[in-house]
């Protein structure tokens, strides 16, 4: 089986991916990390270059097999996991939650609320210190 963790570079990012690796490891399963966003100037959760490597080398070093992807297509980036969830068996997904105030919730909305509520596989949750 998979593990699949979404993946941005931001405290929340940073806690999913660590405690994805965590888990992957002591469950011997493959990594997916994915970072996808349909794009746009205003798109702030694409991971630069320089990110996509650090984040690469890291997984590089796993005993376990791990990999990036990263989708950039126009697409939402739920469309893009739910997507991932059914073509590659994914057995946990792990996503980063931060703390955001009511307001800015009723703002913006909330992915983590969206993909919790779609995912059809289990969602582990890390709060980002």
């Amino acid at each position: 089986m998979t593990i699949l963790v979404a993946y941005v570079a931001r405290p929340e990012g940073q806690a999913a991916l660590d405690k994805a690796i965590e888990v992957a490891t002591r469950r011997s399963e493959r990594l997916i990390v994915v970072n996808a966003a349909p794009g746009g100037s205003q798109d702030d959760t694409i991971v630069n270059g320089y990110e996509v490597e650090r984040v690469e080398e890291r997984l590089a070093q796993l005993p376990i097999q791990a990999e990036f992807k990263q989708f950039v297509r126009g697409n939402s980036t739920l469309d893009e996991i739910l997507h991932l969830i059914d073509a590659e068996q994914i057995s946990l997904l792990v996503i980063g939650l931060r703390k955001r105030t009511a307001v800015g919730k009723l703002l913006l909305g909330s992915m983590a609320q969206e993909i919790l509520m779609s995912a059809p596989c289990p969602v582990l949750a890390v709060k980002a210190p």
